[in-house]
């Protein structure tokens, strides 16, 4: 049998206060249709579910069975409700979100850091992947978001939105300090311990490619685990290695390092957003979206 929900939801209320009046108020209804409701409710399921007198209704067994099953579905739909809007007012709710190292010390650290700060009962799920992975994970469905550093690859069902350029310098300890006041080219590496990350990385890639632009082969005899690692690396004097500006500047400033001059330009890098086209977003990926570009913006002007 099918029955309107509407059916259920007025027997809850009738059930639940013993009064097709009290019903009708909380329904904005009225007591002639909660009645005719009543009994039709009971005419289809073959049975009496009230016993009416002077002073309400009570339930019979048949109506006690039923609302025992009724209020149980009743109070989830409610809980269920409560959540949606909950989460809709980002009272609670969750996103998962895709990052790459670069997109997490050059930008997402103060997304973050700003997203808890407005939005504290918000649960983020953070997935440290490369660029790939990260657009992959969109793809697959694993991660709402991603926010990756170029170069990397992004299926058409995607949607991607670029956010910060980033440049990339040569950095040195003090122990190449006579390269102060020279300028390299990319050849002239091969002369000195380069640091460089792992071949499944987009930094990598990303070098590679740039010098075998140039006829040259990319080999980094010290090997890094992520780009945290580099810059502490050069400090203490194991190799040179390139690393975005914005993450360099407080070890330039303060005389750590210093910057290698090149004479072949670095590409400027990018860092993007990644949504799937077809998917839409939770109320709170949205805001975590919309906060990621307005901040973007800020560090742009």
């Amino acid at each position: 049998m099918a029955f309107s929900y509407d059916y259920y939801r007025i027997f809850y209320h009738a059930a639940k206060y013993g009064s097709f009046t009290q019903a009708a108020r909380i329904l904005s209804s009225n007591q002639p249709n909660i009645t005719r409701a009543m009994n039709s409710l009971e005419a289809q399921l073959g049975c009496k579910l009230f016993v009416r007198s002077r002073n309400g209704v009570t339930l019979t067994p048949e109506g006690e069975t039923l609302y025992s099953h009724i209020s149980a579905a009743y109070e989830q739909i409610r809980i269920g409700e409560t959540e949606v809007q909950r989460s809709i007012s980002l009272e609670n709710g969750h996103v998962s979100i895709a990052v790459s190292e670069i997109a997490l010390h050059v930008l997402m650290l103060g997304v973050f850091q700003e997203f808890s700060r407005r939005y504290p009962c918000i649960r983020i799920q953070i997935f440290n992947h490369s660029s790939n992975e990260g657009a992959d994970a969109v793809n697959r469905g694993t991660a709402e978001l991603a926010v990756v550093s170029s170069p990397f690859t992004v299926s058409p069902s995607l949607k991607e939105t670029e956010l910060l350029s980033v440049q990339d310098i040569l950095i040195a300890g003090n122990r190449f300090s006579e390269l102060k006041t020279t300028s390299l080219s990319l050849h002239d590496l091969e002369r000195y311990p380069l640091i460089g990350l792992a071949p499944d990385t987009g930094t990598y890639s990303f070098y590679k490619r740039l010098f075998e632009s140039h006829g040259l082969i990319y080999q980094t005899p010290i090997e890094a685990a992520t780009t945290d690692q580099v810059l502490p690396l050069v400090a203490h004097d194991i190799g040179l290695g390139f690393l975005p500006r914005r993450l360099a500047q407080p070890a330039l400033q303060n005389g750590e390092v210093f910057e290698v001059s090149l004479k072949e330009p670095i590409p400027e890098r990018h860092i993007s957003l990644i949504r799937d086209r077809s998917r839409p977003l939770s109320a709170a990926a949205e805001t975590l979206a919309e906060l990621t570009e307005s901040i973007a913006d800020q560090k742009h002007a």
